[in-house]
């Protein structure tokens, strides 16, 4: 695989995690905009951690990690990419919306379809072990 190629599949690997807690800030939308419609496997959030938490308190601070986890990795695909803010920035981003993802998902375990959840918790951890154990992918990725 050429180094254009590798660095757009991980642009839009990056980009689409983050892009895809969006889809959970959709689900808490629509399970407080719609009570009681049918949603699959998604569950409004409540927080095994702190489960006295009031219903609107947990929806928030779900919501905020979400927001942070989609807006960081979309930002780190971009400074991949190099459209915006320099290109050594995309790692910190990543790792630190990583982090933010774990804790969200183990704040709220179970709250949400659990292929979702895998699905999430598996891309977290590739960017953790590529960034910061592998030191990938190399700078001639990037054009170094």
């Amino acid at each position: 695989m050429s180094d254009q190629m590798l660095k757009l599949v991980i642009t839009g690997a990056l980009a689409l995690h983050g892009l895809g807690h969006g889809g959970a800030l959709g689900a808490l939308a629509w399970i407080r905009l719609r009570p009681g419609t049918p949603t699959g496997d998604w569950l409004a959030a409540r927080s095994w951690l702190v489960p006295s938490l009031r219903a609107d308190t947990a929806t928030s601070l779900a919501g905020a990690f979400w927001i942070a986890s989609l807006v960081g990795f979309v930002i780190a695909a971009m400074s991949f990419w190099g459209v915006i803010l320099p290109d050594d920035v995309w790692r910190p981003l990543a790792v630190v919306s990583a982090l933010v993802s774990i804790a969200g998902i183990t704040c709220f375990f179970g709250t949400w379809p659990m292929f979702n959840t895998l699905a999430a918790l598996g891309v977290n951890v590739a960017v953790l072990g590529a960034v910061l154990w592998l030191h990938w992918p190399p700078d001639a990725v990037l054009g170094r």
